[in-house]
């Protein structure tokens, strides 16, 4: 049994809790107003739960939800799944009427309550690790995530604030998103005002039926169509929104997962597109303070668009989850 995010806003807030089965990483990019994040397996005996309310279950779309709310009903509870799960409120409240624009919002943010901690550590990057020269072309790569967000954010005030002249070009790669993913894509370019270019790819698809490492094959693929179309585009640069937690978490992984030490650098010059080199602007910027700029503006981004966790088959699954979800928890704890 499952319930619309429509008739959910039509229920008393008070004769409802929802509950946001997600994982980590998932819910990292955004959660419902009010929910409590639990895993599925934990929500009959958890403290957190008022059993005299409907238990409204939320995944990323709305199918792993249904098996939750199933036998949560079987042992009595009154529970129900978020019919579309997550990406379904996140497009229902896009879509609201009086949504205002929040692109001047989201920009004095940047100079104000976020100066020291995401304006400054993105604009020293630039200095120290020379990353944007008078001249250069710069294609900023958008995922549609929190990071490439705001990074295009950061670019478009540094454009309209510096002391030399440089180019931007906003690109969106679409290597095989669901439509609705697009469609919040689009509408979060329209609110942040950054004007963007949408090329498609069939990147997905390619890999969707690869059994070992689709991952790295994808992210090498994705990699290479972004450097061939910037270059086309007149581009000598592209920019990418890794932060600092993205590098801690990198060298990790591969002293445990790799046996050896290696990092994501600032920027990278390509070995295979001649005069193309790669930035990470971000790379001061801790996560945390990305998503305190997220919630102070009332943004909500896409979380995973890949194909092989687009439909909740790998939520909260423990011989599935990512090793990255494994890193983040491994620091947390230390």
């Amino acid at each position: 049994m499952s319930i619309s995010v429509q008739k959910l806003k039509s229920l008393d807030k008070e004769s409802y809790q929802i509950i946001d089965v997600r994982n980590e990483i998932e819910a990292a990019h955004g959660i419902m107003p009010g929910a409590v994040r639990l895993k599925a397996e934990e929500i009959e005996n958890s403290e957190w739960i008022d059993k005299s309310k409907k238990l409204v279950i939320c995944c990323s779309r709305g199918q792993f939800s249904i098996e939750a709310a199933e036998r949560l009903k079987e042992k009595g509870f009154d529970a129900e799944s978020l019919e579309g799960g997550y990406i379904a409120w996140l497009i229902d409240t896009m879509n609201e009427k009086d949504e205002k624009e929040k692109a001047d919002n989201a920009a004095q943010s940047l100079r104000k309550k976020f100066k020291k901690t995401i304006w400054s550590r993105f604009t020293k990057a630039i200095r120290i690790y020379e990353l944007v020269k008078p001249g250069d072309q710069i294609a900023v790569c958008i995922s549609g995530g929190k990071d490439s967000m705001l990074m295009a954010k950061c670019f478009q005030e540094l454009k309209n604030h510096n002391k030399f002249d440089f180019g931007l070009k906003f690109l969106v790669m679409d290597p095989g998103y669901s439509p609705e993913n697009r469609k919040v894509i689009e509408n979060n370019a329209k609110k942040l005002g950054l004007p963007i270019t949408i090329f498609e790819s069939d990147i997905f698809d390619s890999v969707y039926h690869v059994d070992k490492s689709p991952c790295y094959l994808c992210a090498r693929m994705r990699r290479g169509y972004l450097y061939s179309f910037a270059k086309k585009m007149g581009c000598n640069k592209i920019a990418l929104g890794h932060h600092y937690d993205d590098v801690i978490e990198t060298i990790l992984m591969g002293l445990l997962y790799g046996a050896q030490i290696q990092t994501m650098m600032p920027k990278l010059h390509s070995t295979n597109f001649e005069g193309m080199e790669l930035i990470r602007p971000l790379y001061l910027v801790r996560e945390d303070d990305i998503k305190a700029w997220r919630d102070y503006n009332g943004l909500h981004f896409i979380q995973c668009a890949c194909k092989f966790t687009d439909t909740c088959t790998t939520c909260n699954n423990e011989e599935n989850r990512s090793k990255r979800v494994e890193i983040k928890e491994l620091i947390k704890t230390l």
